[in-house]
């Protein structure tokens, strides 16, 4: 019944402290008077771990009390520091009858306490320090109480255990929760630092547009021999202008739709197109190919209907194509259209197919480990500076940037040395309500 009750007191002190000392305090207030004892001790290894210190007292002679908090035990030295550096039960029936504690004698009659009894605190197997006892009168302790105390001493090391990890696990959600309120600040930090950064890309894109408009435009009129007739090597001069400067209005062009898709100022305006059409205007508008390529349009003849928006799916197949023309030195660039059915939709719902535009070249390729790296802004699968290929490598990421708009996607099958194949995906219509 005594064990019953010890556990049960032990089991309340876990239920209402919060903190491993509360365990402590608690244990001693409800199992010291079960056993007798006039006062009693939790020890722990002190920060030097040949020393041990009182952590909670129970009952302790009012006028030492004082001296509690700056004692300290050296294991090995008296039935606690005994305890604790074998690991095993320590008692002592009469403290004045073992001469091996005559050191500890005058504190005994100090504090005015006869036996004591330490029992080591183990944690998985290692001593953390002793729960010791104190009585008046000398004790013969029988296995019965020997075996009382130690499963005080068991459940009081297992129950402080479970309260330092409740504790530490407090300690360590309060710290993620410091951590949480800090991230969140810098993410909020970052998605303004971002806008900002948007913001202005996007204004100075802008800004650039209008002096380079007026240089390119007098350059015409020089190459048109407005101001007057220029020399063949004086054209030459001014052909080169106008390449750079076409090559500098696709970059602004480029930043500025990368701007506008972060800020999602894009909204795609959709209406009933002809993919057959669409196709044949983005091979139209795309830049001539070198000699010894050939540009191939397979199309059927009959019409395809989209709904779409007109001018993204034109932006994305003259960027795919104008990125096949790049890559390729010689064979074929093709321009491929197909339809096909897509994923079952929901029952009640249907869609009309997926129209397929494919841009396959013969070009250099690329490997696959490079497949979604091509479409991350500003990188290419070659990254090295001195690029046969130059190009600020925003095409693909507009390119997929747009398709998303739409509901689509721009796909990539291809491998060193054996072309390349881009796919649009569009589905053909928005799902509706139906019947499947």
């Amino acid at each position: 019944m005594r064990e019953l009750r010890i556990a049960g007191e032990i089991a309340q002190a876990f239920l209402t402290a919060r903190k491993p000392h509360e365990v402590y305090r608690l244990a001693l207030e409800r199992v010291a008077p079960l056993v007798g004892a006039a006062f009693a001790c939790v020890f722990l290894r002190d920060e030097e771990p040949d020393l041990l210190r009182v952590v909670t007292a129970y009952n302790w002679p009012q006028r030492y009390a004082g001296y509690l908090g700056s004692m300290r035990v050296r294991l090995g030295n008296g039935p606690t520091g005994r305890a604790v550096l074998d690991n095993a039960r320590f008692d002592v029936a009469d403290v004045f009858a073992d001469p091996e504690l005559e050191e500890w004698w005058d504190s005994a009659r100090e504090l005015r306490f006869r036996s004591a009894i330490a029992l080591p605190l183990a944690v998985e197997g290692e001593p953390i320090g002793s729960l010791t006892l104190y009585f008046r009168d000398s004790e013969a302790f029988t296995e019965a109480d020997r075996g009382l105390l130690r499963l005080v001493a068991d459940q009081l090391a297992a129950t402080a255990e479970k309260a330092r990890l409740i504790e530490d696990l407090q300690k360590a959600n309060a710290r993620l929760r410091e951590q949480n309120v800090v991230l969140e600040g810098r993410y909020r930090e970052a998605e303004e630092a971002k806008r900002v950064k948007d913001e202005f890309l996007a204004n100075v894109s802008h800004e650039l547009r209008t002096p380079l408009t007026a240089m390119l435009g007098y350059a015409f009129l020089l190459r048109e021999g407005i101001p007057g007739v220029l020399a063949e090597e004086q054209l030459t001069t001014v052909r080169k202008i106008e390449d750079a400067g076409a090559q500098m209005v696709s970059l602004i062009d480029g930043l500025l739709d990368l701007t506008q898709l972060r800020l999602g100022r894009l909204e795609a305006k959709r209406e009933l197109c002809d993919a057959t059409e669409l196709a044949r205007s983005a091979l139209t508008a795309s830049p001539l190919p070198r000699p010894g390529v050939e540009v191939v349009l397979d199309v059927a003849d009959e019409r395809i209907p989209v709904h779409t928006d007109r001018a993204f799916v034109l932006r994305i197949l003259q960027n795919l194509l104008s990125n096949a023309l790049k890559f390729t030195d010689r064979g074929t660039v093709t321009l491929r259209l197909r339809t096909e059915d897509p994923e079952p939709t929901p029952v009640g719902r249907s869609r009309g197919p997926n129209v397929i535009w494919e841009v396959i070249d013969t070009g250099i390729g690329i490997d696959e480990k490079h497949h979604q790296v091509i479409f991350e802004e500003f990188r290419h699968a070659d990254g090295s500076a001195a690029r046969r290929y130059p190009g600020a490598g925003l095409g693909l990421t507009i390119a997929r940037g747009l398709a998303r708009r739409l509901g689509g996607d721009v796909g990539v099958s291809s491998s060193v040395g054996a072309g390349a194949t881009f796919r649009l995906v569009i589905p053909a219509s928005v799902v509706r309500a139906g019947t499947v």
